[in-house]
């Protein structure tokens, strides 16, 4: 690998590996890849990967959560969701090295669309570690750090700041507002981050890394895109941090990403996180 994230041809490599997880969570790995085989049968399950800072060789123990992602070969029924929850659970409770267990379904046909060819597709063959079946990597192509991925990946953030808006006010425990803030962080550091990707030239998903390059662009910004990756690694129940995110920064992060990249193409539901 060269450079920025970069293979040696330009293009964006992947950046997880079943060999970098470290120790303490190859017992996690093993069982959800033993639970996903028991559990969603090959009429079902075309393949399943594991995605994050696990397979990256950064996660800490008590800390790092588990994310997998399945490509079905149908579209996902209640009972596909009702059998991923199930698993869910099972391994959250099972290892206490991991704080939660995230499993998203989706079809092979979405993930090999033309529509989410950068976004879904880029995330199957950029961001996604193979563990289970055949790699849908093989049928998707290259990726560079061009404006259309920025936007094909990042470009919807004002439609994520309402449904944001919703859930923070429905929020009733502090568990519920720790766990939006952490996804509304991340996502917005992301978007900060590709916001910048094209002039940068390459790609990284560390929280720290995407708040400093993009402070070199914006660096009037910097400060609070920093706060936005610390909540993203420890998140807070405090309603005014959730305020911050939503109604401060990502507003004003949207506005600009729409500005310097454009809008994304509409989706009729959401494929990825």
């Amino acid at each position: 690998m060269s450079e920025h994230g970069l293979a040696h041809d330009g293009t964006i490599a992947r950046e997880g590996a079943l060999v970098r997880v470290r120790a303490a969570f190859i017992p996690v790995v093993e069982a959800a890849r033993t639970r996903l085989a028991e559990t969603f049968d090959g009429a079902r399950l075309h393949s399943a990967y594991v995605y994050g800072s696990i397979p990256r060789g950064t996660a800490i123990p008590g800390v790092s959560d588990l994310d997998l992602q399945l490509a079905l070969h149908d579209e996902p029924t209640e009972a596909d969701r009702a059998d991923a929850t199930a698993i869910e659970v099972a391994l959250d409770e099972a290892f206490p090295q991991i704080d939660g267990v995230g499993i998203l379904l989706t079809s092979t046909r979405a993930l090999l669309s033309d529509l989410e060819r950068h976004d879904a597709g880029f995330f199957i063959a950029c961001l996604c570690t193979p563990l289970l079946g055949p790699d849908l990597a093989e049928r998707l192509p290259r990726y560079r750090p061009t404006t259309e991925l920025a936007r094909e990946t990042n470009g919807d953030l004002a439609l994520a700041l309402k449904r944001w808006r919703v859930r923070a006010a429905e929020a009733a425990t502090d568990a519920d507002r720790r766990a939006l803030s952490r996804g509304v962080a991340r996502r917005i550091v992301r978007t900060g981050f590709t916001l910048i990707m094209p002039r940068w030239g390459g790609w990284t998903s560390d929280l720290v890394e995407s708040a400093e390059l993009f402070g070199r662009y914006y660096p009037e910004h910097a400060d609070r895109m920093r706060t936005a990756a610390a909540i993203g690694r420890v998140p807070s129940a405090d309603p005014a941090v959730l305020s911050t995110l939503i109604d401060d920064l990502g507003p004003w992060l949207a506005a600009e990403y729409t500005a310097v990249h454009g809008e994304k193409a509409p989706r009729p539901h959401d494929v990825r996180p």
